[in-house]
């Protein structure tokens, strides 16, 4: 994310998670919306990531971006929100992206049936923008399982795209 200012081992701060809640707060709410199963729960999500965050600040290592550490707070948060009956991601669900990014509803579907960390992934991705390093911190797994998720998860949609035409 750009306006990630603290790099690694550098200090993190108050005004610098409320910087990153300002300037990111709605990719984080659309990931979130996403995952915890409608935009109440993504609210609460989001809200709830950044005070675990604040909270714990003191144990933040210094290890990876502050924004890296935010995105698996938020992350975690949405999991939890979500009602352990939401197993799969509903189409109405990904609802939340505004007017010019919105899918059709067959894409949204085939996104929906994706495998979890495929379709964090490709939230990660192209709705925060992240690169594949942070990718693979958020989700803690190496950088090459975040292109092989990822290219697994655009076989896949292609795959079922050209089924559906």
């Amino acid at each position: 994310m750009a306006t990630d200012r603290v790099s690694t081992g550098e200090p993190a701060s108050a005004d610098k998670l409320e910087q990153l809640y300002r300037a990111g707060f709605h990719q984080y709410l659309r990931v979130a919306e996403a995952i915890a199963g409608g935009p109440e729960s993504g609210l609460d999500a989001v809200q709830e990531g950044f005070a675990r965050a604040l909270h714990y600040l003191g144990d933040f290592r210094g290890e990876a971006r502050l924004s890296t550490w935010i995105w698996a707070c938020v992350i975690n948060a949405a999991k939890t929100a979500r009602r352990p009956s939401e197993l799969r991601l509903e189409e109405e669900e990904m609802d939340t992206a505004t007017a010019e990014d919105r899918l059709s509803p067959a894409v949204r579907g085939l996104i929906a049936s994706l495998p979890e960390r495929q379709r964090l992934a490709l939230f990660l991705r192209y709705y925060a923008d992240m690169d594949y390093r942070a990718i693979a911190a958020v989700l803690d797994v190496q950088v090459g399982t975040v292109g092989a998720t990822l290219n697994k998860a655009h076989a896949s949609l292609r795959r079922q795209l050209e089924e559906v035409s």
